[in-house]
């Protein structure tokens, strides 16, 4: 895996920001400083007065890579999506039973996300951490249909698709995947939000991956079960 991610960029949509932060040693520090910051303190609470403070460069710098807050989160999930998106291809590409390939790409999306090591700006656990916590807040506004046509979820909807795909392919006659798909993902770190702050209505365990066998439970009843 990190011989594979090694040789790849993950990109991100660019109508997202104004200059890539890929680009530069500034960008990287902006996506790094951010993802601590707002793992640290909150969405609610972060701001790019903060962040400027955190990386030693000013509001103004910022601002010629972000328009605001808002689209700098957007990036940081897309980000993300498509990392986890290139976990699950990669995972299923020498697989050839329809089933095992299905239960290796759940598999791929519930476990314990730990530190990659090829993207040296990214800490992809605190980013995971994020997910969890505030990545509805990304699609919950006004402007979702607007940026959604301006191709800012791209990376969330590809992993989706990819994830439907296999649904079809392990039963062609489903005709749910793309809702089952979609349910899977952010079925996922719902019960990772709700073992954080309210345990009772799940059943998330530390000793037990439970979250894995949850869904390869529903998927098996959902579209091999008569």
């Amino acid at each position: 895996m990190e011989g594979f991610l090694s040789n790849i960029t993950l990109k991100v949509n660019e109508n997202i920001y104004i200059k890539d932060p890929d680009s530069s040693e500034l960008g990287h520090k902006i996506v790094q400083g951010s993802i601590s910051l707002i793992n640290d303190i909150g969405f609610e609470q972060f701001n790019f007065k903060k962040l400027s403070k955190l990386i030693t460069t000013t509001e103004a710098s910022i601002y010629r890579y972000f328009e605001n807050k808002h689209k700098l989160l957007i990036y940081l999930t897309e980000w993300y999506w498509n990392w986890l998106d290139s976990k699950l291809v990669f995972s299923v590409a020498n697989i050839t039973d329809p089933r095992i390939k299905l239960e290796k790409a759940i598999k791929v999306l519930v476990s314990k996300v730990e530190l990659d090591g090829n993207f040296s700006h990214i800490n992809e656990v605190k980013l995971h951490n994020i997910i969890v916590a505030e990545s509805i807040k990304v699609y919950f506004t006004k402007s979702v249909d607007k940026e959604n046509q301006e191709g800012a979820f791209s990376s969330y909807k590809q992993l989706i698709l990819h994830l439907a795909e296999l649904i079809v392919e392990a039963n062609s006659n489903y005709a749910y995947p793309n809702m089952l798909a979609s349910s899977i993902v952010e079925g996922v770190y719902h019960q990772r939000f709700l073992a954080a702050h309210f345990p009772v209505l799940t059943h998330v365990r530390k000793e037990k991956d439970t979250v894995f066998e949850f869904y390869k439970s529903l998927v098996v009843k959902a579209i091999f079960d008569k």
